[in-house]
């Protein structure tokens, strides 16, 4: 992302037979399917079911040493519930990714890592590696490189037991290529995670690309987080400006997309989890708090009031759970027991 210029197993059969239970587990317990609220869990020898929170909490794992606290998985906070890998690796192959670890966070082998995510899995958290970065370079601009990227993203599904895949491409899209390989994701992983992070601009009109991406894969899309960040001022869904780092900026720019064709389910609000963590946007859990509580409650708002409430939001992103973690944890505590206290 644009993250304050700073950035740098396969699944067991045993869960997949397991997948009818755990859905129904998941349900008592109210927590829903990957996609968005209302649909139905993936059936078939490849489901199971992705433990996404009604309301949930989306962070950002660094697998790499910027100066935030280095962390393993295991050290996460449990009150992130969509953990997202920082980030793929290109390869010669145009529109195909690896995953590398960097030695920097610590990990002695591959497979202590892959533990990690499968006990972050039982715990009902989901893992999903990340695509992009401000410096990511990954470009899937034809059916070839849509086709290689689906194929990698998959391989890599089933080498390391992540749940899916996270969108954060800030050198620009193409809707078509993108939804094309996306779509194969989901063939192949019906339950998959599809998690997504564009800057600012790129949601201020169901028109852009990103925003036509999440659009084209709504019946199976998770969450889109924007990043409210790192973008100046910027026109609400009300045709105002707001600058960022207001509670207003946040709720303006978060009903754009509520208004514009996505489920509340799918949307998520993006912030840095301390001023270090971006070059501006920074705000406090409590402008957080208030403005998850205006959009789904009516209350706290700013000046901006939107048009109706959103009960079904998702929740909230953060970068990064490195960066939570070096201020103290503010973010996990604050944010994440206000989101998992949601109606």
């Amino acid at each position: 992302m644009v993250r304050a210029r700073i950035e740098r197993g396969t699944r067991t059969v045993h869960r997949r037979l397991l997948a009818g239970l755990a859905a129904a587990a998941l349900a008592s317990a109210g927590l829903v399917a990957a996609g968005p609220a209302g649909t139905a869990a993936a059936t078939g020898p490849a489901a199971r079911a992705a433990a996404v929170p009604r309301h949930a909490v989306t962070g950002y794992w660094q697998n790499f040493n910027n100066g935030a606290k280095v962390q393993k998985l295991a050290d996460v906070d449990d009150a992130y519930d969509i953990i997202a890998v920082a980030f793929a690796d290109t390869t010669g192959k145009p529109g195909a990714v690896t995953f590398n670890l960097d030695p920097a966070v610590g990990y002695s082998s591959a497979d202590a890592f892959k533990a990690d995510i499968k006990a972050k899995q039982a715990a009902g958290k989901s893992v999903v590696l990340s695509v992009g970065g401000e410096r990511g370079a990954v470009s899937v601009g034809d059916a070839a490189s849509a086709q290689n990227f689906a194929d990698s993203v998959n391989g890599l599904m089933d080498e390391y037991g992540f749940d899916g895949v996270d969108i954060d491409l800030e050198n620009g899209l193409n809707s078509t290529y993108m939804t094309q390989a996306l779509k194969a994701v989901h063939a192949k992983h019906p339950d998959v995670v599809v998690t997504m992070a564009p800057q600012t601009i790129d949601m201020l009109s169901p028109q852009n690309e990103y925003f036509k991406t999440a659009l084209a894969i709504k019946d199976f899309l998770t969450v889109v987080n924007t990043q409210f960040y790192n973008s100046g001022s910027m026109n609400g869904c009300d045709g105002k400006v707001y600058s960022q780092g207001s509670v207003d900026f946040l709720t303006a720019l978060a009903c754009t997309q509520l208004e514009g064709g996505l489920d509340p389910s799918q949307v998520g609000l993006g912030v840095p989890a301390s001023p270090s963590a971006a070059g501006g946007g920074y705000v406090s859990p409590e402008v957080v708090n208030a403005a998850l509580d205006c959009l789904t409650a009516g209350k706290n708002c700013g000046s901006f009031k939107p048009p109706r409430t959103y009960p079904g939001l998702r929740g909230a992103m953060t970068w990064s759970t490195n960066w939570d973690a070096t201020a103290g944890g503010a973010f996990a505590s604050q944010v994440g027991g206000h989101v998992h206290g949601l109606p």
